[in-house]
């Protein structure tokens, strides 16, 4: 917004377009800053207004007339509007220029001057002190002051006058809510004048100085500032400077980094920092200064010798020259770049050489040559700080102080130093200072008494009784002073250091509990730092833990174990969890740096007990990690029994996240010690088969899953490790090269891992030595044979054939355990390879199930098909490479299963189960499909049956499109088959499809199947048939379409229930009867509509009931308890629909009040804070 100026002469944009250049010369330029001479001073001009209305006001009346007297006179000349306004605030025409104001506004010709003037309030407040002087001027409007006894728009509260006291609050909002936009615009004025300030705040004349003059700094302004202060607030914010930037703003907290328009300045925000130093200083055009516009040059116009006139003229130029001039400017810009770089790393590079021998070289103190250097000065400035000598009181910390405390005019007494001795260089090191000369100051050529000038400095305010003035008027002059002032200063400074800042502190505890001598001030400090923070937060424990490994590998082990290790131990039951938590990632962090026999006693029985103890998750989960490193670090293989019961314990925790910091670090730091101590094959593993085998022996009667998914997934971690103890205990691990053509490992060749400790390339070292090793394992697997290698012939004679011995004990109905071991064995083929799994694998599987005709009809010999055997081997084993040949193989073995059991009448329980578990994966639909289809058309009915029965297992987790296009046309073949079981076996499909279909289409199609079954004379005696109907219908019922449950389930079923009561076989009618029971005790959980209710749902119950009164007594008062509650429903029904009327009286009147709320709910902002008062009581 431009700045407001009532007594700036100068027109308005629309009228600056028609009013003549001679118009108006008594008038200054805008640009001047100074108003052009008043009007009453020149000649009275011609007006000429284009509104014909006349105010009611005198004032306006006299315009107007004027007006129309200088319309005869002279027509040609023309005033603005601008001019008349400013005329009338001028001359205080108030009234006046509002009426023309409001003329203005209905004629949409707006004017700022008027409209600016008006939206101030300050032009009319009342104005106290003195009246201006005569020659003051006075500000737009003059001192017009507001009428205290009228109410005006701004001031009238519109509660107080209000009789409903319940809207006081919102007309009191909607009064401030306008205040606050009129303040706004006020502060928006301010802000633009405050910008013009700014720009004309130095003189042309200094700016011309400091351009002219580099080496003389232009101070800085209070605006740029702000405007730098916002810029290096957001540059720290972007590159996650977050701690700096936290200071910063609280260092300037007078400023609000989250709004440029803080900054007071009304110019756009400039570039961030970055484009800023990219543009090299180059000051960027401001847009409001810039214009899009075209030049054209004529060339005539310049002499012919201004470019040999003036050579350095750029414009002169060809295009070409400057494309030229440009390269080569950029050409050498690279190279300085590439030299500064250089240079910078050169600098870094003796830096850190320079420190390091600083630590590392230490130098016998020294004493300064007095006759060399009487002063400590390393600037040239003749100015030097006050200091006096430390000799005047007794010397205290071995002499290392500069103490200000016993100055005496005995001490100031001396010559004046040279110039030339205050500039020399230091001959030693300041932290190795011993003794210090004599600083001596210039004296005053005064006479003024020792007593006098004694008094005189005593107004000068110091005070060193107390402990903090001790420690002030002590100057330390070396390293080891340094750290005894640290070590007595930092408990007091902690305590009154925000909570939030105390982060800060951690290096400077860290570096003096490092180099403080006394031992107790050592344990002092880092007590400090393990309690500086009562909780502390991800990002602050980790500052400490990086603060505590510095300090390890600066100490060494010895300190490590008698200084950090107690601070831990004192915290290990402490009360807040973040403690505690910060004591179990320590003991893994620290893990590196401790005395190994410390590392395998003390620290790992820390880490035990909290393990067993603690109760927050997240330290178990640390607690487990710490100890991962820990089996990094140990080295005491007596301690492996320890580290197998640290690995069962901490598997059986009770939380998921525990349980996976175990697979993700403890299992494979383990794997990898058990490894170099040779017992993965030979213990860790054997012992976890022992204790599955253990398990499934106990479990006869009731398998503990748990346990069970405990020990195959630790198990299943140590796939990685194992195979790596393979790769590299194969007799060609000596002749992998490195060099060379190496292909790269394919993306899918591993399962993706865990974690990286759980990827092989990791465990082995590299992926180039991985991909060395996997090419000379596949030669040596596909043409050399496994002999001589031990480690994969235990793989494969010893852990695959008692693996396969589990698999076939395992309960083929629980799906948990065979989803479990599928998904090992998956695991396990994906690690070894596909040639490891065709040759090594698939044989074993093979041998044991041994499909063939000749064992079609021998019971023994397809015993082993109705284990879990066959869905892992199928699941698990097949599945692991989908390319065609392998498909094929997985289509013929289940159609090879599904025929066999099916001709041996044997339970089809394994079968299923490999439907589930592939079923679940919708890549084997299409597969699965062509399974059932060869079953669809076999010539054996038992095989037509079982493909039926499988279809109600797919149907759940098939697309409709696969069920409309393959699973119904599949069934309704089947439902005209010739064999009577096969047509009642597909009747469980049929339901499931109207449980989980949608299609309209497709419901009604199995809904015409369903009723052929029920209405087609053919089935009327057909018991079997009928019992599977309804069975299926108590199934599918509750979840089934409202609609086909209303108009199909609960009618048929009324009529099979009717059609029982004159069944003259007594044990088909107790089937039924049974059957029926339970259909109805799954529906009557479902709301029934009353029509239903009496006419279908009511009478079959009742004819259920004339069975159960003669077959099942028991059974008889559950059902006639059913239906007195059904009666009492529709009886309540009934009473309701009779009070209909008065519902409705409610109804409206609830309606009505969840409009009123609605409405008012419509009316609040976004605001959460003004949601929230909504339900606030009144107050």
């Amino acid at each position: 917004m431009a700045s407001v100026n009532p007594f700036n002469l100068s027109d308005s944009e629309e009228e600056a377009e028609r009013r003549p250049n001679e118009t108006l010369d008594t008038e200054r330029s805008p640009s001047d800053g100074a108003p052009g001479p008043p009007l009453g001073n020149a000649e009275p001009p011609t007006l000429l207004l284009s509104s014909t209305r006349t105010s009611p006001s005198g004032e306006g009346t006299a315009v107007s007339v004027s007006a129309s007297s200088a319309m005869a006179g002279s027509a040609e000349t023309r005033v603005s509007v601008d001019v008349i306004a400013a005329q009338l605030l001028r001359d205080q025409y108030v009234l006046t220029a509002l009426e023309l104001h409001t003329e203005l506004l209905e004629a949409g010709r707006e004017l700022p001057r008027l409209r600016d003037y008006f939206s101030n309030p300050g032009n009319f407040e009342r104005q106290s002190g003195t009246p201006p002087a005569k020659d003051q001027v006075l500000g737009p409007g003059g001192p017009l002051n507001r009428a205290g006894s009228i109410s005006t728009l701004d001031s009238l509260d519109f509660a107080r006058y209000s009789d409903d006291g319940n809207r006081e609050t919102d007309e009191r909002v909607a009064v401030l809510e306008f205040e606050l936009r009129k303040a706004k615009e006020t502060i928006q004025a301010l802000r633009a004048n405050l910008t013009q300030a700014a720009e004309s705040e130095v003189p042309s004349q200094e700016r011309k100085n400091f351009k002219s003059s580099p080496e003389i700094q232009e101070p800085i302004r209070p605006l740029e500032k702000r405007a730098l202060n916002f810029l290096v607030n957001e540059y720290l914010l972007k590159n996650e400077y977050k701690l700096s930037a936290i200071t910063f703003s609280d260092e300037n907290d007078d400023q609000d980094f989250e709004l440029w328009d803080d900054v007071g300045l009304n110019i756009p925000k400039p570039p961030d920092l970055l484009q800023l130093y990219r543009n090299c200083g180059a000051p960027l055009p401001s847009p409001r200064d810039t214009a899009d516009v075209s030049v054209g040059v004529d060339f005539g116009d310049f002499p012919g010798n201004c470019i040999s006139q003036d050579p350095p003229k750029k414009p002169d130029l060809s295009q070409q020259q400057q494309t030229e001039v440009v390269e080569e400017l950029e050409y050498q810009i690279s190279l300085l770049n590439n030299e500064k770089q250089s240079f910078a790393e050169q600098i870094k590079k003796l830096q850190s050489e320079i420190q390091t021998l600083q630590r590392t070289v230490s130098s016998p103190p020294t004493t300064l040559d007095l006759g060399s250097q009487n002063t400590l000065n390393t600037s040239s400035s003749s100015t030097t700080a006050p200091c006096t000598d430390h000799h005047s009181v007794p010397p205290t910390d071995n002499g290392q102080y500069l103490d200000i405390r016993g100055v005496s005019e005995a001490d100031n007494v001396a010559g004046p130093t040279s110039n030339q001795n205050a500039s020399q260089p230091h001959p030693q090191p300041h932290n190795k200072l011993r003794s210090r000369p004599p600083v001596q100051f210039d004296q005053p050529n005064r006479k003024l008494s020792p007593a006098f000038q004694q008094a005189l400095l005593s107004f000068c305010r110091m005070c060193s009784d107390s402990r903090l003035g001790a420690e002030v008027s002590r100057i330390a002059d070396s390293e080891e002073s340094v750290m005894l002032m640290l070590g007595r200063c930092l408990p007091h400074i902690v305590p009154n250091v925000l909570l939030a800042k105390r982060e800060e502190l951690i290096p400077l505890i860290l570096c003096t509990a490092c180099l403080h001598p006394e031992p107790k001030e050592r344990d002092q400090l880092l007590h400090i730092l393990f309690n500086l923070i009562k909780r502390p937060d991800d990002e602050q424990r980790q500052m400490i833990l990086t603060g505590c490994v510095a300090f390890a590998r600066h100490v060494g082990p010895t300190r490590v174990e008698a200084e950090l290790l107690p601070q831990c131990w004192e915290q290990i039951n402490h009360k807040y969890p973040e403690r505690r938590l910060l004591v179990a990632e320590s003991c893994g962090a620290l893990a590196p740096y401790l005395p190994k026999e410390i590392r395998s006693s003390l620290v790992l029985s820390m880490l035990q007990q909290m393990l067993a103890e603690d109760k927050a998750d997240m330290v178990r989960e640390a607690v487990v990690k710490s100890l991962g490193i820990i089996m990094g670090y140990i080295d005491d293989p007596d301690k492996y029994s320890q580290g197998f019961e640290l690995m069962l314990l901490s598997l059986g925790d009770p939380s998921e996240r525990v349980v996976s910091a175990v697979h993700q670090v403890f299992i494979p730091a383990f794997a990898a010690w058990t490894t170099e101590l040779g017992t993965l094959q030979n213990s860790l593993i054997p012992s976890l088969m022992t204790r599955i085998e253990k398990l499934l022996t106990q479990g006869e009667h009731g398998l503990d899953e748990h346990k069970l998914h405990v020990f195959l997934s630790a198990l299943q971690s140590l796939i990685p490790p194992l195979f790596a103890v393979v790769l590299q205990n194969a007799p060609f691990t000596s002749r992998a090269k490195l060099h060379g053509d190496i292909p790269a490992i394919e993306v899918t060749r591993f399962p993706r891992p865990v974690s990286p400790l759980q990827d092989v390339a990791t465990i082995i070292g590299s992926r180039e030595m991985l991909s060395a090793l996997l090419l000379l394992y596949d030669h040596q697997l596909e043409h050399e044979g496994t002999t001589g290698w031990d480690s994969l012939l235990w793989v494969v004679n010893q852990l695959l054939p008692q693996l396969i011995e589990i698999v076939g004990r395992i309960n083929v109905t629980s799906s948990t355990c065979v989803h479990e071991f599928s998904r090992f064995f998956w695991r396990f083929c994906r690690t070894f390879g596909k040639i490891f799994t065709n040759t090594k694998v698939k044989p074993q599987f093979q041998e044991i199930l041994r499909l063939s005709e000749e064992n079609v009809d021998a019971s023994e010999g397809n015993d082993i098909l109705t284990k879990a055997t066959v869905p892992i081997y199928a699941t698990g084993v097949l599945t692991c490479y989908n390319q065609e040949e392998d498909r094929k193989l997985l289509v013929g073995f289940l159609e090879d299963v599904m025929t066999t059991l099916s001709l041996s009448h044997a339970p089809l329980d394994s079968l299923k189960a490999s439907f589930v578990e592939l079923g679940a994966n919708p890549v084997y639909h299409e597969l699965l499909l062509t399974v059932l289809w060869y079953g669809v058309v076999h010539t054996s009915a038992l095989v037509r049956c079982t493909a039926a029965r499988m279809f109600e297992l797919l149907v759940k987790g098939v697309n409709e499109t696969l069920v409309a296009q393959r699973v119904v046309p599949a069934l309704i073949t089947l439902s005209s088959d010739p064999e009577i079981s096969v047509r009642i076996s597909t009747i469980p499909a049929f339901g499931t499809i109207m449980e989980t279909v949608t299609q309209k289409e497709l419901l009604e199609r199995v809904k015409m199947q369903l009723a052929s079954f029920l209405e087609d004379p053919q089935y009327q005696d057909q018991h079997s048939l009928h019992m599977e109907i309804i069975r299926t219908f108590g199934r599918v019922g509750p979840n089934a379409e409202p609609r086909f449950r209303d108009e199909f389930v609960l009618p048929h079923l009324h009529k099979l229930a009717l059609g029982n009561n004159s069944q003259a076989t007594e044990s088909k009618r107790i089937d039924i009867a049974t059957q029926l029971f339970e259909a109805y005790s799954a529906l009557s959980c479902c709301f029934i509509s009353e029509e239903v209710m009496v006419n279908h749902f009511l009478p079959g119950l009742r004819c259920l009931r004339v069975d159960m009164e003669q077959l099942s007594p028991e059974h008889e008062v559950i059902l006639s308890s059913m239906i007195k509650e059904c009666e009492i429903k529709v009886e309540n029904r009934g009473m309701a629909d009779a009070q209909g009327s008065m519902s409705i009286a409610s109804s409206l009147v609830g309606e009505d009040a969840k409009t009123k709320f609605l409405s008012k709910m419509g009316q609040l902002t976004t605001s959460g804070a003004m949601l929230a008062n909504v339900f606030q009581r009144k107050k």
